[in-house]
């Protein structure tokens, strides 16, 4: 198999169906300041570092008008750290009740261990967040054999760094021989940007919660996913075509 690791994303991809976990904390911080976000506002830069994902719904313009007005001022940079030390204990609070594994992918972990395929993972949850949810994914049937998160290199997507460490930790090189799994654009980016092989994730996707499978299949595409499948579990077919 040309494939020698796979390097999943973890909220949309391959836990919380949906993305509910930074949804439900993002609308009730976002309340307690006066401003009531949209679902596909609360979703607008998903897949980023939380504070960079905060710091991107404040750029809306109808967030930005809505903070103004309740806060008397635009949203600054204190803002958001503001916002971020909010979003921070509520979200280890409810983060493992969200974060049941998605169907297929105990399957598939099973088909790519026997395969001797190497297992990643890159995430925007800090990394006390995926320590919260590593052990029920575990008991639920995924367990990579590299987690990284932005802590541990600096920065999130869609820069490559997450990429590159997992390649470094599992021992895979050329990065053509990773495919990175994910259902976010800057997922698709970031594994475009580290030179592996790209597969958006459809149907379990933040997008999906919004618009549908059909338009974040289109979005995934366009942000260069080089197959879109609806759910993570549905990847084998890929890996043994290529």
């Amino acid at each position: 198999m040309r494939i020698q690791a796979v390097i999943f994303d973890w909220a949309g991809t391959v836990v919380d169906y949906g993305c509910r976990a930074p949804v439900v904390v993002l609308e009730e911080i976002f309340a307690a300041r006066g401003v009531r976000l949209h679902s596909g506002e609360s979703r607008h830069g998903m897949g980023l570092m939380k504070r960079d994902h905060i710091r991107a719904i404040l750029r809306l313009p109808r967030v930005s008008a809505a903070w103004r007005e309740a806060a008397g001022q635009m949203a600054d940079e204190a803002a958001v750290e503001e916002l971020y030390a909010r979003f921070l204990p509520r979200q280890m609070e409810v983060i493992e009740e969200y974060s049941d594994v998605i169907r297929g992918v105990p399957e598939l972990m099973e088909r790519l261990r026997s395969a001797g395929v190497r297992v990643g993972s890159t995430t925007g949850y800090t990394r006390p967040m995926i320590e919260r949810v590593l052990p029920k994914a575990a008991r639920q049937g995924f367990a990579p054999d590299c987690v990284v998160t932005p802590d541990d290199v600096g920065q999130g997507r869609p820069y490559p760094w997450m990429m590159f460490e997992n390649m470094r930790r599992l021992g895979v090189f050329p990065p053509g021989a990773c495919l990175k799994c994910g259902d976010t654009v800057v997922d698709m980016e970031e594994g475009r940007n580290a030179g592996a092989v790209t597969v958006g994730v459809a149907a379990s996707s933040s997008e999906a919660a919004v618009h549908g499978a059909a338009e974040a299949r289109s979005l995934l595409e366009q942000a260069g996913a080089g197959r879109v499948v609806d759910l993570a579990g549905e990847i084998w077919e890929i890996l043994e075509e290529l």
